[in-house]
């Protein structure tokens, strides 16, 4: 494996860490910005939507760049509003400040598997994507925890600062240990790569993604709650509960990048199958403590984890340049934004459970969209994206 993806990882891992830190810290920061708590919610809002919107438009901005001076230009976006978000004197600031971030981590994340792709022989490409998403992972398992541990002992601000450090320190190993290579596929360029969005299959394809991710976060939005007031947890016990759902997402992504390759399809199905399963168990034993915890657990193995093959499929479907790589990542954002936005509505109609049952729902609506795929008989690869993938 290059060791070139390992640092993307630490780069996306940095990302991550800024994405989710906003929900470890919103008591402080509503008291800092003399604001609501619901409005420092919206904060994490702003951020996806920057990210699904601003991150296509951004990465077309630098897509003529070399990808390591990509990776540095996103890096010094990405810090600025970091920055920002640390002096930030108000809730106007903040807001400008989270959707800066958000664009560039956007952008930065389409760059950055583009570029591993790149790096990585044809046959390690899977597990490549695997060791980046992993950075994602991390900052799920890592990240967030040790953010708001930074916040509650130093200040909110002070978690932007490390995080602002983190991000120095990312770039400067990028720097260091990301080779200088031309960018790829400067064939037809821009005109070519939005090209690819005339195939209808390519929609069909991303849809599947969306739901995919939309299954799982209409679940893990709502952990908390659920856990506590259904389950009958303490409060102090769900922090360890979601660790050890984070550890589950990092053996999953590591078992799916291994077998994404060769069995892209067959593993997209599996877990989309596993996952319908463990959202209806947890559904219907949700009042049981070990039950529920092992459905839980079952959710992030097979839920977000399935992210090497989706972006595998996505590109043998168009190409595996920056562009499509953003564009899927903001098909992703938004099954963050459905699952958790839906589940919010369904549990105002229905209750708590229903966030899982809405998650089971689009777990097997996510397997429809696999159906053309078997009805078809074969896996249709473009000629372009033939040559680069085994």
């Amino acid at each position: 494996m290059p060791r070139a993806v390992y640092v993307l990882a630490l780069g996306i891992f940095a990302m991550v860490t800024s994405e989710f830190v906003v929900a470890g810290l919103m008591p402080q920061m509503a008291e800092g910005l003399h604001v609501t708590v619901p409005q420092i919610g919206y904060l994490i809002t702003v951020f996806a939507a920057a990210m699904a919107a601003g991150g296509p438009l951004l990465t077309m901005a630098v897509g003529k760049l070399a990808p390591r001076t990509a990776l540095m230009s996103l890096f010094a976006i990405f810090l600025a509003g970091n920055v920002l978000a640390a002096t930030a004197p108000g809730y106007a600031v903040m807001t400008a400040a989270r959707i800066i971030t958000g664009v560039a981590s956007q952008a930065f994340f389409g760059v950055a598997v583009s570029l591993c792709v790149q790096l990585a022989r044809p046959e390690l490409r899977g597990r490549a994507i695997a060791v980046v998403m992993n950075g994602l992972m991390l900052g799920t398992l890592l990240g967030l925890p040790l953010s708001t541990l930074v916040g509650e002992r130093f200040g909110w601000r002070a978690a932007f600062w490390a995080i602002s450090g983190l991000a120095l320190v990312a770039a400067a190993v990028t720097l260091v240990g990301v080779p200088r290579l031309a960018r790829p596929g400067s064939g037809g360029g821009l005109r070519e790569e939005l090209g690819v969005f005339r195939n209808p299959r390519l929609w069909l394809v991303l849809s599947t993604s969306t739901l995919i991710i939309g299954a799982t976060f209409s679940a893990f939005s709502y952990f908390n709650p659920i856990l506590t007031e259904v389950t009958g947890f303490s409060s102090g016990t769900v922090p360890v509960l979601l660790i050890a759902y984070g550890a589950a997402t990092v053996v999953g992504n590591t078992v799916v990048g291994r077998l994404a390759d060769r069995r892209t399809v067959p593993v997209l199905t599996a877990g989309l199958l596993l996952n319908a399963l463990f959202l209806t168990g947890f559904a219907l034993l949700a009042e049981l403590p070990v039950p529920a915890v092992v459905c839980m657990l079952g959710i992030g193995l097979a839920g977000v984890t399935m992210n090497p093959a989706m972006v595998t499929r996505v590109q043998r479907t168009a190409n595996a340049g920056p562009l499509v790589n953003t564009i899927h990542s903001s098909f992703i954002t938004l099954g963050v934004i459905l699952g958790s936005s839906l589940g919010a509505v369904a549990i105002d109609a229905w209750g708590l459970r229903a966030a899982l049952w809405l998650g089971a729902g689009m777990a097997v609506l996510g397997l429809v969209t696999l159906l053309p795929e078997y009805t078809s008989g074969r896996s249709r690869t473009p000629a372009g994206v033939a040559a680069e993938l085994p």
